[in-house]
């Protein structure tokens, strides 16, 4: 079964690192994911607030190239995008009249049929089973999941978890041996697009979140998206000034996180580019055996 992927304009720019470990980890699962042909900016957070229209169109377009190629299930790796591609799908099936309206100014056909998926339930959908296979190295270290905004909202929509408190990533990395902390920024906004404008924001929230994550023991915050990554990684000089300290937590992607605890190399998962160096607790791990289709982790 072919999977769609929609990367979006942060997984060729300025997170190259989340795509690069979602081929990898893709590869190493032997899913097979295909790029959408001539894809465009979604809109993002910006559209929506100028054209309504256009900001309908931009991702519909996406969509129908989708239902072009044949592909029923789409990745949409970038949390911003896969909630412009659900809050499109959406708006479009309530909405005959717009529906068609766009498809005009698309003079593309748009049905609406393609599943949109967000990295997280890729994993749960597509790479349960295959996880469990390949795992070699299962990771023994304490985690914060840190889902941000728009994983989880406007809920109705996505229906994707509870939206104050989402297990779903904490379900993944159980399963590849780490350690869920419990915390209290799972799902806060972390400045999102005020990264550039407000930068003090930024510092301001994300501090908040990488704070609470260091001081109840994780060693690492696993994020599903480029935005959320960007702010709590590239960020971190205005974070520890605002919060006057130092804090070295690194931020890892789920997919990246996933790779390793299969064995896949820090290169090849696009660790080494992040700005907050990735150093890992080494801890003794040992699969003991499979129970219950979870594997049971022993740590020393």
């Amino acid at each position: 079964m072919k999977i769609g992927l929609y990367p979006g304009c942060s997984l060729t720019g300025s997170s190259r690192e989340y795509y690069e470990s979602v081929m990898a980890i893709s590869k190493a699962l032997d899913i097979e994911i295909v790029e959408l042909p001539d894809w465009n900016c979604c809109g993002a957070t910006a559209a929506h607030n100028l054209n309504k229209e256009l900001s309908l169109s931009l991702p519909a377009r996406n969509l129908a190239i989708a239902e072009r190629e044949k592909l029923d299930t789409i990745v949409v790796p970038c949390a911003a995008c896969y909630s412009r591609l659900s809050v499109t799908q959406h708006e479009l099936h309530e909405n005959p009249e717009l529906k068609s309206r766009v498809a005009e100014i698309l003079e593309m056909e748009y049905h609406g049929t393609s599943k949109i998926i967000n990295v997280i339930q890729f994993f749960e959908q597509f790479a349960t089973e295959k996880i469990k296979e390949k795992q070699t190295k299962p990771l023994g270290f304490k985690v914060a999941c840190y889902y941000g905004c728009l994983l989880v909202r406007p809920p109705k929509i996505l229906n994707f978890d509870r939206p104050e408190d989402p297990q779903s990533m904490e379900k993944i990395m159980k399963s590849v041996g780490a350690e869920p902390i419990e915390w209290n920024y799972k799902t806060e906004c972390c400045g999102a697009a005020m990264s550039v404008a407000k930068t003090e924001i930024v510092g301001r929230l994300s501090g908040d979140i990488v704070e609470d994550a260091a001081e109840r023991g994780a060693d690492a915050i696993i994020v599903a998206c480029p935005m959320c990554h960007s702010n709590l990684d590239m960020r971190r000089p205005e974070i520890e000034k605002y919060k006057g300290k130092k804090l070295p937590i690194p931020v890892l992607y789920l997919s990246q996180a996933v790779g390793l605890s299969v064995g896949l190399e820090k290169k090849e998962l696009g660790i080494l580019r992040h700005f907050v160096k990735v150093d890992l607790p080494e801890k003794k791990v040992e699969v003991k055996e499979i129970k219950e289709n979870k594997a049971e982790i022993i740590v020393t």
